[in-house]
């Protein structure tokens, strides 16, 4: 009887994290001393950081006593933790966030159900959820709550609402101004061009100035917009003109053979548009639109020299309160991991796209 040999694995050091590490960090001599040099500074610069951010550190809520000792004093943060939420909100109406944060956190784990994913009521529900949550937080009309005007509105929240504002409208700004520019219509062509190069030609503080400063001298002296919508919308015309060259790229990146199929089918313009143009040139610009986004979120800090008052800002501003005076390393440290925390989950999510939609 013939002996039956069995399959053998292959050998730890060349497969798995061992085999990794070694092909990559070890090997040739160059690279495993490279690696011995990262490793020493690595260690060099987090060591100070550890001791002084959990060894010497304190979570007492007394300034007094937390001068005591030599690291961080987290308790400034757990005292302060509304003011980074919120900045000034009013305490008493400071529910109105929570509700309005738990409101889209509900339709987040909806949407994160596989069988609720893609039903019309829960794409009518996300349509829905900035006009709730701009009524909750801001009141009036016909909610019967109190108003609470955007001078009020600051921290994180606000850093949020920008965000998602720009996002929210810049996207479809910027699909109709990368169809414009390749369009076949020397106006309309002329137009959106004239008006991507134009924007992406200056920075965006200076887009803030004009929203903030400038744009209130052509408007009658009886209307005055508020400070916070001429922050959404400088900052939506600024990424809009950048969105719509990553969707320009899409489109330039589709074959002629899936406009000829449409045409054969008898597909009108935006029929053809829709169903067959769009899909494939989004899903091919996932990556540069995410990392747009990611853009926009961070770039929100810069409203802070149109007076409002960010999570950035706010950081700033918590530091000069006498009880917790000069405490900006844990200010900017806090700060600095929720950016990293929001960026990370919009990175993540767009692997997640990218794969979801790579076999299709």
């Amino acid at each position: 009887m013939a002996d039956i040999i069995h399959d053998r694995r292959p050998p730890v050091t060349k497969t798995g994290a061992l085999g990794w590490i070694r092909a990559n960090l070890l090997f040739p001599w160059y690279n495993a001393l490279l690696t011995i040099v990262a490793s020493w500074a690595i260690y060099s610069a987090v060591k100070p950081f550890i001791k002084w951010a959990i060894v010497n550190a304190t979570i007492t809520l007394d300034p007094t006593v937390a001068k005591e000792y030599s690291g961080a004093a987290w308790g400034f943060i757990r005292d302060m933790w509304p003011v980074f939420m919120v900045g000034i909100y009013p305490e008493e109406h400071r529910w109105r966030p929570a509700v309005a944060l738990l409101i889209v956190l509900s339709l987040i784990m909806l949407t994160l159900v596989r069988k609720f994913r893609g039903t019309n009521w829960l794409y009518t529900l996300w349509g829905l959820s900035p006009i709730a949550v701009f009524l909750i937080i801001h009141g009036g009309l016909f909610t019967g709550l109190e108003v609470v005007d955007t001078h009020y509105w600051g921290g994180l929240m606000l850093t949020l609402i920008l965000a998602s504002v720009a996002m929210l409208f810049a996207f479809p700004i910027s699909v109709l101004l990368a169809l414009g520019r390749t369009s076949d219509m020397p106006v309309i062509k002329s137009f959106c061009v004239a008006y991507i190069e134009l924007v992406r030609g200056v920075p965006l503080i200076t887009i803030l100035f004009m929203a903030s400063v400038v744009l209130p001298l052509f408007l009658p002296t009886d209307v005055e917009l508020d400070k916070v919508l001429r922050a959404m919308v400088g900052i939506t015309m600024f990424f809009s003109a950048y969105l719509a060259e990553n969707i320009r790229g899409g489109l330039q990146g589709l074959g002629k053979g899936q406009y000829e199929a449409a045409d054969a089918i008898g597909m009108g313009y935006w029929q053809k548009t829709i169903l067959i143009v769009l899909p494939q040139a989004l899903r091919i610009v996932i990556p540069p639109m995410v990392n747009n986004f990611i853009g926009i979120l961070k770039d929100t800090s810069l409203v802070g020299i149109v007076g409002l008052v960010d999570l950035l800002q706010i950081a700033f501003a918590t530091t000069s309160n006498p009880k917790w005076f000069g405490r900006l390393e844990e200010a900017y440290v806090f700060v600095a991991l929720w950016y990293w925390i929001l960026c990370y989950t919009l990175s993540r999510y767009s692997q997640h796209l990218e794969k979801k939609y790579a076999s299709k």
